[in-house]
């Protein structure tokens, strides 16, 4: 059984026959949907800002989880009686008869102790400064499990961070597509939780809650 952390990007277009989609749709609407951002939202998310534009050169890992992208995730809140978001929680299914495990960074998932099936957003994250693996290929990877565990066509959605900077994730059967990036600097902070909070839209409906 393989580890998520072990797949590149090319190998799983190989073995997997992905190919990338330019303008994939389920990506543009994700992207592109309108969410409202309250004051007190605005000014605690450029709090954040602040604070990671003063420390994210320094920051390890873990620290980077902690102070910024827990805060950010924290305040869109993506737990419901439904679904929750989870933190190294492993995962593993077969894709094509290649049987793959790992502990994504976080997911969010259907069950609100324990994640039972894993709906739709994974996160890989390294700190800025030489990071210790590219998260492109384990978020990849982990996606296709979840795709694996989820009714056929629907899209998979996933993040990767590296230090300030998030780049979206689509995965539509076998074809894939990435967003640019986005900072998260004051400028670009807000449309990075519109995103967020679109996300939560979409969870929300496919497991049946209101928000």
């Amino acid at each position: 059984m393989s580890n998520f952390r072990d797949w590149k990007l090319t190998d799983l277009e190989n073995r997997f026959q992905l190919r990338r989609k330019h303008n994939l749709a389920a990506l543009e609407t994700w992207l592109n949907g309108e969410e409202e951002i309250s004051d007190f939202e605005k000014s605690t998310l450029a709090y954040f800002s602040k604070n990671m534009f003063q420390n994210v050169l320094f920051w390890n890992k873990q620290e980077l989880a902690m102070h910024f992208i827990g805060a950010i995730l924290t305040l869109v809140n993506f737990t419901s009686c439904k679904s929750n978001l989870y933190g190294l929680r492993e995962i593993s299914g077969k894709v094509d008869e290649e049987e793959m495990s790992g502990s994504p960074d976080g997911m969010i998932a259907a069950g609100l102790g324990e994640p039972e099936v894993p709906y739709f957003c994974f996160f890989e994250y390294e700190k800025d400064c030489e990071p210790t693996i590219n998260p492109i290929g384990p978020c990849l990877a982990a996606m296709l499990v979840a795709q694996s565990k989820n009714e056929e066509n629907l899209p998979i959605y996933g993040v990767t961070i590296v230090g300030e900077n998030w780049r979206f994730w689509v995965l539509e059967g076998r074809n894939y597509d990435i967003s640019g990036s986005y900072s998260g600097g004051v400028e670009k902070i807000y449309d990075i939780f519109r995103i967020l909070k679109r996300l939560k839209r979409i969870v929300a409906v496919r497991v049946g809650v209101e928000i």
